[in-house]
């Protein structure tokens, strides 16, 4: 039997039955109805296929794309899939816990990933021609290229990340999500965006001995206040947020438990992911301060040999 392609993302929609999940056999059927979230990844996922397969059949397979490129771009569109539409999305709606894995998977997983990916690229070949012009002069004007270099300069990009994580966890503001869908995508959105210019001004501080010193910097801060935000969720001695207060009971936790679970998920899981991409940069920049070293001594040498010099 032929089904049509669409019927894949339709599939949770006629599994699900509405309402919250109450233990664990409720997530294998309980899965994120907000159509808005499964639209916007189909779309993407399209466009990005349709881009690809132009640039690659005009350059050639692995030309214009990589395929690491590829692989990221597919690893973070994965990681938005489970954080958006998976039954993690309602699980969230229940558990504080849940909801800090979900938002730690935007912003530890699919930003850095997507920036990678860099999908750009595919997203202009897959449009008409005319329209890519357009958004390419649009890109090019001077107006947007000040904006767009001041959001990416790394210390804008840090303030903005970090405005975005705190004032989200305010207990206002996070309750207001839990209640509003709407307010709900916001607080989404605001976390993936802010984090993609973090990683995106990471990728682009460039691979000097400069760069990788600031690129280390902005992550080490940046896992320093993301631990601090955790040992306050889990040391603290009261819940934070009254949306959670009559959910978490079918779960076995208190809501003060199901708090201090997500602050630890927020601080450690969250906190390694940070420490880890921070040595791997100051690797990188060991490594380029040791061959910027060796340039030298290796440009010397016919100097020294010019010279007369043993």
């Amino acid at each position: 039997m032929n089904l049509p392609p669409g019927i894949l993302f339709a599939v949770p929609f006629l599994l699900g039955h509405g309402g919250h999940p109450h233990h664990f056999g409720d997530l294998a059927h309980t899965w994120s109805r907000e159509p808005l979230s499964w639209i916007a990844l189909a779309l993407s996922a399209a466009l990005y296929a349709r881009g690809l397969r132009r640039t690659w059949s005009a350059a050639g397979v692995g030309h214009g794309i990589r395929w690491w490129e590829v692989g990221c771009y597919s690893g973070g569109w994965l990681a938005l899939f489970v954080a958006l539409c998976s039954p993690l999305h309602p699980w969230g709606s229940v558990l504080f816990s849940a909801h800090m894995g979900q938002h730690e998977i935007l912003m530890l997983v699919a930003a850095p990933l997507m920036a990678l990916g860099r999908p750009l690229l595919a997203f202009l070949r897959a449009m008409p021609a005319s329209w890519a012009a357009v958004m390419a002069r649009a890109s090019n004007s001077l107006i947007w290229r000040r904006v767009w270099e001041f959001l990416v300069n790394p210390l804008v990009a840090w303030v903005i990340h970090f405005l975005a994580l705190w004032v989200w966890h305010l207990p206002a503001l996070f309750d207001a999500a839990n209640r509003n869908e709407w307010v709900h995508a916001g607080q989404h959105l605001c976390f993936l965006l802010s984090a993609l210019l973090f990683w995106w001004a990471i990728v682009r501080c460039g691979w000097t001995a400069v760069g990788y010193g600031a690129a280390v910097l902005y992550l080490f801060t940046t896992a320093m206040h993301n631990t601090l935000l955790g040992l306050l969720l889990t040391f603290s001695n009261a819940a934070w947020y009254p949306s959670y207060a009559h959910t978490t009971q079918s779960w076995g936790l208190t809501p003060l438990e199901d708090q201090q679970l997500g602050g630890l998920v927020m601080w450690i899981p969250a906190g390694v992911v940070y420490i880890v991409a921070a040595l791997a940069l100051f690797a990188g920049w060991m490594r380029e301060s040791e061959s910027r070293v060796l340039r030298r001594e290796a440009a010397g040498l016919p100097a020294r040999a010019a010279g007369g010099l043993p």
